[in-house]
């Protein structure tokens, strides 16, 4: 714990993402969560690089539209570049509707899963606590309805897309106590959601940690060296963000401490993963760079609770979709 944050400190202060510069000419890339923050930041730099098509993803419409305006009028793109869909990963129907629109786009260059909550209070979306609900059961059932568009477009293109979740480094300040807590042959899901158990006060770590362990084991066993589509997920550093709105007065010291970087800084690591090609497939992803994921996750009980979350999502994943495990 220590090592790493010295780690963090160090990125924190020491280290500035690079500027974006690689052009997305004739590219269309889709960004959820953009109606703010990073997503909003990458959103207005993939504008600005010349992106055929800019789609923001985000559950409120009104503000959709309004970082719509917004990127149109920095980046003086045409007013036929950008698009606000609407998209609330708190419903299987609307990704599933989400994803059925994708699939009437002519091409899909990237998608970088950015929306993600981050709350004390237990409620429940759909099956499972909001938390898990958005930013790992629905994450993921976006990111494998869209494969199918992504591999089409790698073969009729002859390019490699790219999937790119943002996942955070704090996985590593977890050790995901949940997974002990459930029974051999029960659903790790099912403790996630039990009230009398949930932890929220890590919740949103555990989150994190769950894209990672999901992201290694599809890569492993569904997505394997020579996949036509790039899947990585990343780490965009400690910035400002909607996120930490319920921190108040604490919040706002930490990032004072830890030198939150700004949106348009941290959203320079989404752009990266996003042009990122096949090095950086089934890797985490830290200031830009390929780095080692926390040192739980590389152990032996990590590979275990790897195996265990992946089948208990896809599992999952099939109810929801049946037959979405045949999108590989």
């Amino acid at each position: 714990m220590t090592h790493w944050f010295l780690s963090f400190f160090y990125s924190q202060w020491f280290i500035t993402p690079p500027y974006p510069t690689e052009s997305w000419a004739g590219k269309t890339v889709i960004v959820t969560g953009a109606n703010v923050g990073l997503g909003l930041e990458a959103a207005r730099h993939f504008a600005r690089l010349g992106a055929a098509k800019v789609i923001i993803a985000s559950r409120n419409a009104q503000k959709a539209e309004t970082a719509k305006k917004s990127i149109e009028q920095t980046t003086k793109c045409g007013s036929d570049i950008v698009e606000a869909w609407p998209l609330d990963l708190c419903s299987y129907e609307s990704v599933k509707a989400f994803a059925e629109r994708c699939n009437g786009l002519q091409r899909i260059d990237a998608i970088v899963e950015n929306a993600g909550v981050s709350t004390r209070q237990f409620r429940m979306a759909e099956e499972d606590e909001t938390i898990i609900t958005t930013n790992v059961v629905c994450t993921f059932l976006l990111a494998l309805l869209v494969l199918p568009k992504l591999k089409e477009t790698a073969k009729r293109f002859n390019t490699r897309p790219n999937l790119v979740i943002v996942s955070s480094e704090v996985h590593f300040i977890t050790n995901f106590p949940e997974y002990g807590m459930t029974p051999p042959g029960e659903s790790v899901f099912k403790t996630l959601s039990d009230p009398k158990k949930a932890r929220m006060n890590d919740r949103y770590n555990v989150s994190k940690m769950l894209e990672v362990l999901v992201c290694r084991e599809i890569v492993a066993t569904r997505a394997p060296k020579g996949y036509p589509v790039t899947i990585n997920f990343l780490n965009p550093g400690f910035c400002h963000s909607e996120l930490m709105r319920e921190m108040g007065l604490p919040g706002r010291v930490l990032k004072f401490l830890m030198h939150a970087r700004s949106t348009e800084v941290g959203s320079r690591t989404l752009v990266s993963a996003a042009s990122m090609g096949h090095e950086s497939h089934g890797e985490y992803l830290s200031d830009c760079e390929v780095c080692p994921p926390a040192k739980l996750v590389r152990s032996p009980l990590g590979k275990e609770m790897q195996v265990c979350v992946w089948k208990d999502l896809s599992e999952k994943l099939d109810r929801i979709q049946p037959g979405i495990l045949d999108n590989f």
